[in-house]
C-alpha cells in the first residue's frame, strides 16, 4: 500500500472516529441534562419572540440527524402576549423535531439546525382592529442587524412541516386561508440580504378566499410542487420565483411578491392547455358562476395576476386574466359559437383607478371570428361590463347564404333554399341572468332574393327581400317584398320597443304592418287559418333559441293595413280592397274590409278564432246593391243548395250578422251558420226555384212559377244551424202574390205556411198602390203549407190550422 494512501486512511479514521465520539458525548450530554438542554431550546426558540414557546416534554432521538443531535418536543404551545384575549394558539404541536449542531451544544450555545413540526396547527389570527398574533415576533432594529447580524438570530437550515393544520384568520379584511399541509420541506440559507429557500410542498386548500363575503379560491384543491423563496430584509418582501407548481393535478406556472409589513401580495399565474371549466372551478363563486354560464369545449391557454395592495380599501385584491381562445366552441345562452377565435380579457377593475369589484369589473372579447347558427361573425371588440349588473357591447358584422341557418337554428320553423343576408349591428344589452334583456341595437340587416319555407303554417315564400333597421329599441322594415305563388306583397312594417320586448314580453309586441298588392290570391294564405304542425324538439340551448323565435312569431300582435287591386278566392273576384285586420293569439280579427264586388260594394268587420278541429266566425257585414246570382256564385251559396245562384236575378242589400264554423282549407261548414239576415232585393227574380214550382203545379197550372219577377222585397231570416226561419213577408210578384212564414230546413223539418190569393196580379195592374194593398188578398185564398215528405224532399198541402 502507498504512503500517502495509509496517511488518508488513518486521517479518516481519526476524523470519523472524532465524529463518533462528539456525537456520543453530546447525546450523553442530552441524556444527563434534558431539563437544561429543554431549556436552552426554548430560550434559543424564545429570542425575539413578544409571548411563549413552551414544551411538555423533551425525548432525544438519537439516530434521526446523524451525525448531529436531535430532540423531539412534545406538546409544544405558541402564544403571542395577548392570547388571553382572542384565545388562538399561534402554534399547537403534538411533537417537533429539533437537530442541534453537537459542537455547538458541548460549547454551551445551542444551535439549530432543522426543525419539523408534526401533527400541528397552526393558527395565524388578525382580530378587527388590526392586532394580528403574529407580533409575538420581534423585529430587531437597524443598528442591531448592522451590528451583528447573526449574533442572536434563529438560522434553521431546514424546516419541515408534516401533517399541519395552517389558517390565516383575518377578520379585519375578510380573508380565510386554510390548508391541510401532507407535507413541506424546506432547505434555508441565509445570506445577508435574508434568506433564500428551495421549499418543496403537498398540502390541500379549504380555503383560499380574499374575501370570505364572496367565498374560496381553489376550494378543495391540491398543490404540490417546488418552490424558490427569498425573503429580503430591505423589502420585508417573500418573493417566489416563478416555478410549476401542481393545482389540481394541472401545472400552473406561479410567481408570486408577498410583503410583509403591508400584507400586500402580486401572484403571477401561467397555464396552457387547461379546459375553461376547469379554470372556472379554481375561483371564487361570485366569479366562477358567472364565467360558468360560458363554456368553451377545447383547451385555451391563460394568463393571469392577481394583487392586493394590503390596505384592505376593496376587499377584493385586483384580478386580471387573459385568455388565448383558437378553433374552438364557445357556449353562451343563446346557442353555440364554432370555429371560434378570440383574445379574452378579464378584470375586476375596468377603470384605471377605480374600485375593485364585480361593479368595475369587464370581460372583453378582442378579434372574435366565429359562426353563430353556422352564419359567419365578426367582432373586432365585445364587451361585457359590471358583473354586477352586467352590460354587453359590441359591433356584429356579418355576411353569409341564407342556406346556412338550415339545420342550425335548433328548429324545424324555417327552410331556406335560396338568398343572402347582410348585417351590421351596435348592440348594447343588459345581461340578466346571462341573457340579453333591454337590448338597445342600432344597424341594419339586409336580406335579398330569399327564398324562405316557414313549415308550421306551410307558407313558401320565393324572391322575397327586405331590408331591417334597428333604432335602439325599434325595428323596422322597408322594401320587403314576398312573393307566395301568384301573390305578390309589398311590405312596410315598424315595431316599436321590439328589442326589449322580444325577450320581456313577446306577446306585448304590436306590429304595424302595411301591404299593398296588385293581386292575391287568398287560397294561398288559408295556412293562417289551420293550427300550427308539429315539429321536431330539438335540445340544449338550441332549443332555447328556437323555442323564444316561436313565441314571438306566434304571440305578438300584428295590425295589418292592406290594400290590393285584386284577390281572388275561388269564385270570388274582388277589386279595390281596403282591408284593415288585426292577428293577435289564436284570432284573426276584421276591424274594417271594404271591397267593390259583383257591381256593387261589400263591407264587414267581424273575427275568425282558430281552433284545433275547425275556426269560429263571426261576421257583420253591409252589402250593397251587389248582383245577387254573382253573390250567391262567389261564396259558394253559402253551404247550401236550395236556393243557389241559378235560381236568383236583381240585385241584393243586405245586413248580415252571422256566426259559424269554416274548416282549415277555408270551407263553410254544412248547418253551421247562425245569425240574422236583413235584406232588399230590387228588380229580382226568382228562376226555377223548386218549391214555388211545385206550389205551381200544384194551384196556379196556367201561370209562370218558375220565372217570378219580383219588383222588390224586403225580409228578415233567421238562420239557426240547418234552419232558417223566415218571418213574416210579404211577396209580390209578376205570378201572384202571397204571404210567407214559418222554417226552412236544409235537412229535416221544413215547416213554411203560404197564403196564396187566386186572383192573378196582372189584373191589377192599373190600379193605384193604395188599391192594390186592399185588393191584393181578396177573393179565394189558398192556405198551404210546405213540409218535409217521407222521401227526404219537400210536399205542398193543405194548412188546416191557418190563423
Amino acid at each position: 500500500m502507498k504512503r500517502w494512501l495509509k496517511i488518508s486512511l488513518k486521517i479518516i479514521s481519526v476524523i470519523v472516529v472524532l465524529i463518533i465520539l462528539t456525537w456520543l458525548a453530546g447525546a450523553f450530554y442530552i441524556s444527563r441534562n434534558k431539563k437544561e438542554v429543554l431549556a436552552s431550546i426554548l430560550s434559543q426558540l424564545n429570542k425575539n419572540l413578544n409571548g411563549k414557546i413552551t414544551a411538555t416534554n423533551m425525548e432525544p432521538t438519537l439516530l434521526k440527524s446523524f451525525p448531529g443531535v436531535s430532540v423531539s418536543l412534545n406538546g409544544v404551545l405558541l402564544r403571542d402576549s395577548l392570547w388571553n384575549q382572542h384565545k388562538h394558539d399561534l402554534l399547537k404541536a403534538q411533537d417537533i423535531d429539533v437537530s442541534l449542531n453537537v459542537l455547538s451544544l458541548i460549547v454551551g450555545n445551542i444551535n439549530i439546525k432543522q426543525i419539523a413540526i408534526n401533527n400541528a396547527a397552526i393558527y395565524i389570527y388578525t382580530d378587527s382592529t388590526g392586532y394580528s398574533n403574529t407580533s409575538i415576533f420581534k423585529s430587531k432594529s437597524k443598528t442591531d442587524k448592522k451590528s451583528s447580524p447573526k449574533s442572536s438570530a434563529l438560522e434553521v437550515k431546514k424546516i419541515d412541516f408534516n401533517k399541519v393544520s395552517l389558517i390565516l384568520d383575518n377578520k379585519k379584511r375578510f380573508k380565510l386561508f386554510n390548508f391541510d399541509i401532507d407535507q413541506i420541506q424546506g432547505r434555508m440559507q441565509y445570506p445577508d440580504s435574508g434568506w433564500t429557500g428551495k421549499i418543496k410542498l403537498m398540502t390541500k386548500v379549504n380555503s383560499f378566499a380574499f374575501n370570505t363575503r364572496k367565498g374560496s379560491f381553489l376550494k378543495d384543491k391540491t398543490l404540490d410542487g417546488t418552490l424558490n423563496a427569498h425573503y429580503s430584509r430591505e423589502l420585508d418582501a417573500v418573493i417566489l420565483s416563478p416555478e410549476v407548481l401542481n393545482i389540481g393535478g394541472h401545472p400552473f406556472k406561479i410567481g408570486a411578491k408577498i410583503e410583509l409589513d403591508k400584507s400586500a401580495f402580486a401572484i403571477s399565474i401561467a397555464v396552457n392547455d387547461i379546459l375553461f371549466r376547469d379554470v372556472a372551478l379554481l375561483l371564487s363563486p361570485n366569479i366562477s358562476s358567472k364565467l360558468l354560464k360560458f363554456g368553451i369545449e377545447k383547451p385555451i391557454d391563460i394568463r393571469g395576476n392577481i394583487v392586493d395592495d394590503g390596505s384592505g380599501k376593496y376587499g377584493d385584491p385586483l384580478i386580471k386574466v387573459g385568455i388565448t381562445v383558437r378553433d374552438n366552441v364557445v357556449s353562451i345562452p343563446a346557442g353555440k359559437l364554432t370555429a371560434c377565435n378570440f383574445d379574452g380579457s378579464f378584470t375586476n377593475r375596468d377603470t384605471v383607478g377605480g374600485i375593485i369589484g364585480d361593479e368595475n369589473s369587464s370581460i372583453k372579447f378582442h378579434r372574435l371570428t366565429a359562426k353563430y347558427f353556422n352564419a359567419p361573425l365578426k367582432i373586432d371588440t365585445f364587451t361585457v361590463n359590471n358583473l354586477s349588473r352586467p352590460i354587453a357591447t359590441g359591433l356584429v358584422t356579418s355576411q353569409f347564404p341564407l342556406s346556412n341557418l338550415n339545420n342550425s337554428l335548433g328548429t324545424n320553423d324555417f327552410e331556406f333554399k335560396n338568398g343572402t343576408a347582410n348585417l351590421r349591428l351596435y348592440c348594447k344589452a343588459d345581461i340578466d341572468n346571462f341573457r340579453f334583456t333591454k337590448p338597445v341595437v342600432s344597424g341594419k340587416v339586409q336580406i335579398a332574393d330569399a327564398d324562405i319555407l316557414y313549415i308550421p303554417r306551410k307558407l313558401h315564400l320565393v324572391k322575397s327581400a327586405l331590408n331591417i333597421n334597428f333604432n335602439q329599441n325599434d325595428l323596422s322594415i322597408q322594401n320587403g317584398h314576398f312573393q307566395l305563388g301568384k301573390s305578390e306583397l309589398n311590405v312596410n312594417c315598424s315595431i316599436a320597443n321590439f328589442a326589449n320586448l322580444y325577450y320581456t314580453a313577446p306577446e306585448k309586441i304590436l306590429v304595424n304592418l302595411k301591404m299593398s298588392s296588385p293581386q292575391l290570391y287568398l287560397k294561398e294564405f288559408l295556412p293562417f287559418l289551420g293550427p300550427r304542425t308539429a315539429k321536431k324538439k330539438s335540445s340544449g340551448n338550441k332549443q332555447v333559441v328556437s323555442k323564444e323565435l316561436s313565441n314571438v312569431l306566434e304571440l305578438s300582435k300584428m295590425n295589418i293595413r292592406l290594400t290590393v287591386d285584386k284577390a281572388i278566392y275561388d269564385n270570388f273576384l274582388a277589386k279595390n280592397l281596403d282591408a284593415d285586420i288585426s292577428l293577435r293569439g289564436g284570432g284573426i280579427f276584421f276591424n274594417k274590409i271594404s271591397v267593390a264586388h259583383a257591381g256593387g260594394q261589400l263591407s264587414l268587420n267581424g273575427n275568425i278564432m282558430q281552433e284545433a278541429a275547425s275556426n269560429s266566425f263571426k261576421i257583420n257585414s253591409k252589402i250593397s246593391h251587389v248582383s245577387v246570382k254573382d253573390f250567391f256564385y262567389s261564396f259558394d251559396n253559402f253551404g247550401q243548395n236550395t236556393i243557389t245562384n241559378k235560381n236568383l236575378k236583381g240585385y241584393l242589400s243586405a245586413l248580415a250578422n252571422i256566426s259559424g264554423k269554416i274548416s282549415h282549407t277555408g270551407k263553410i261548414l254544412p248547418r253551421s251558420i247562425n245569425g240574422r239576415v236583413v235584406f232588399n232585393l230590387n228588380n229580382a227574380a226568382l228562376v226555377n226555384f223548386d218549391p214555388m214550382v211545385k206550389v205551381g203545379k200544384f194551384a196556379f197550372a196556367n201561370r209562370n212559377l218558375s220565372n217570378v219577377e219580383i219588383k222588390n222585397l224586403d225580409g228578415t231570416l233567421n238562420v239557426r244551424g240547418d234552419k232558417v226561419e223566415i218571418s213574416p213577408m210579404q211577396v209580390n210578384s209578376s205570378a201572384l202574390n202571397f204571404n210567407v212564414k214559418g222554417t226552412y230546413a236544409l235537412g229535416y223539418g221544413t215547416n213554411v205556411e203560404m197564403d196564396i190569393p187566386l186572383r192573378n196580379p196582372k189584373g191589377d195592374e192599373n190600379l193605384t198602390r193604395s188599391e192594390k194593398r186592399e185588393a191584393r188578398m181578396r177573393g179565394i185564398v189558398l192556405h198551404l203549407k210546405a213540409v218535409d215528405d217521407e222521401k227526404g224532399g219537400i210536399k205542398i198541402r193543405w194548412n188546416k190550422d191557418h190563423d
